[in-house]
């Protein structure tokens, strides 16, 4: 089992500071999740000011939900920094797939700088690693390609932690070892913004733990399990949204360990 209770608490007794770069659709929602946790964030898109930014924060977390050019510019020089003060990155290919845009940007930002955690549905995961798919709009499509083969070989590539979001969350290292997630609930793919969030909180723990594919895996159970206990209380995606932040706020570290559902990857 793996230890998610003190990643948790160190979150909650550390604060760290959440530096986004991130989707002006879902912007107020993960600024919120990361409150929920018990950690900071912090959102400057200008280019005049995102490596300062960067400076004093922890992590940093890219989202291309919103794309521009201008955007990515901002992204890699808040990257640089990170990476010269080794503040881990999250990078979430919102809608790579879709549009031969993203997938050139995405991949721009993914050579220009390192990202530490790479985040995606199975169809933008499969389209970085260079299958033939496409994405409707930010929604996963089917992938035909084997996607843990896909999942290990753009973890390989880039040297980084990949996170499928699903039914079950796939986490692989850049070695090829990883988890699977198993906590989650239906209701999380009713509303927008789900997504956003769950990379958001990639950006919490990554803060506080070095081993990224560990941090991984605990974020999205974290997260997984705050729905679970939402929808005993919740049915309709409204009420559920907003149960999903409370519960996630009074998570307990004990809940953390005790109710994951964390397997090593075979």
């Amino acid at each position: 089992m793996i230890d998610a209770a003190s990643l948790l608490k160190a979150i909650r007794a550390k604060k760290p500071l959440v530096h986004h770069i991130t989707n002006w659709v879902t912007i107020y929602d993960c600024a919120n999740i990361v409150r929920m946790v018990g950690a900071l964030p912090v959102m400057a898109h200008a280019k005049e000011e995102s490596a300062e930014m960067q400076a004093i924060s922890s992590s940093l977390v890219l989202n291309i939900g919103t794309l521009t050019p201008e955007l990515v510019e901002s992204m890699i020089l808040a990257a640089k920094k990170a990476n010269e003060l080794k503040h881990p990155i999250v990078l979430d290919a919102v809608g790579v797939g879709a549009t031969k845009f993203r997938a050139a940007k995405a991949l721009e930002i993914m050579d220009s700088v390192h990202v530490d955690i790479v985040k995606g549905n199975g169809s933008e995961i499969a389209k970085l690693a260079g299958s033939n798919v496409l994405t409707k709009g930010v929604e996963a499509t089917e992938v035909k390609d084997d996607l843990l083969i896909l999942t290990k070989k753009l973890a390989k590539k880039y040297n980084c932690t990949v996170a499928v979001t699903g039914a079950e969350d796939i986490i692989v290292s850049a070695k090829g070892t990883g988890f699977l997630v198993k906590n989650g609930n239906s209701l999380l793919s009713e509303f927008v913004g789900t997504g956003c969030m769950a990379a958001s909180l990639l950006g919490c723990f990554a803060a506080v733990e070095e081993n990224y594919t560990v941090a991984s895996a605990v974020a999205l159970s974290c997260f997984g399990i705050a729905s679970e206990l939402a929808a005993k209380k919740e049915a309709k995606p409204a009420a559920f949204k907003q149960e999903l932040f409370d519960q996630l706020y009074s998570l307990s570290s004990e809940n953390a360990n005790v109710l994951q559902k964390i397997d090593v990857l075979k």
